[in-house]
């Protein structure tokens, strides 16, 4: 959880003082490495690493003890900011089905290797994703990284702006009338940031629909 470096930062910076009532704390990249330039591990001085909170018990104890969550909202750029960036990921009550393959054959490759994508590609091939989807018109259309344009939304009260996020969707399938974005977990996740779903729909949406620009998104 790196709290550590994190408990650096915030007294480097003095950011509990900062009223995050009025607006986020903004801090750089270059502000994070200026931070813990004192620490000898990677893990404890990567950006990177140090801002991969993708899940509530991903947070440093000083996020965690005051209620705040990271997000970033420019290349290089972050917003620490206090309410809640979590989704809670529901719990599946109803019981397991099973589903037979559309394909005359079975497919080998596919069982090597447990990585999220290739699930995902067997639950194409299989046609899965469009019998739970119920369009048989859906293809593959979207994978990969690719780079937010500007918008804006609020948590609480508070104007968050991005611009220029780099995003990662697992799988994307357009079809006739809907556009399905997909993001997989091989193993157990009870909650997940916004920012890996929230993002990816507000790029591919501002491809896919017109709206005025920005729009204000509540998020509570």
């Amino acid at each position: 959880m790196n709290s550590h470096p994190w408990e650096a930062i915030f007294n480097k910076y003095d950011i509990l003082r900062h009223n995050f009532k009025e607006s986020p704390f903004i801090i750089t990249a270059e502000q994070i490495k200026q931070a813990t330039a004192q620490f000898k591990t990677t893990n404890e001085r990567e950006v990177r690493i140090l801002c991969k909170q993708d899940s509530r018990e991903d947070r440093p104890d000083v996020f965690v003890k005051h209620g705040l969550f990271l997000l970033p909202i420019k290349n290089g750029t972050y917003a620490i900011i206090r309410g809640e960036g979590y989704l809670d990921i529901p719990h599946i009550k109803n019981k397991r089905s099973v589903y037979l393959s559309k394909l005359q054959f079975k497919l080998d490759t596919t069982k090597i290797g447990d990585s999220e994508m290739q699930h995902l590609d067997f639950a194409y091939a299989a046609s899965l994703i469009r019998t739970f989807l119920e369009d048989d018109t859906l293809v593959l259309t979207i994978r990969g990284r690719k780079y937010t344009p500007q918008f804006s939304f609020k948590v609480n009260s508070r104007q968050i702006n991005v611009d220029g996020v780099q995003t990662e969707v697992d799988a994307g399938y357009e079809g006739k009338n809907i556009v399905a974005l997909i993001e997989a977990k091989n193993k157990a996740t009870e909650n997940v940031i916004i920012r890996q779903l929230f993002y990816p729909f507000r790029q591919w949406q501002s491809h896919t629909m017109t709206f005025p620009n920005p729009v204000d998104v509540l998020l509570k």
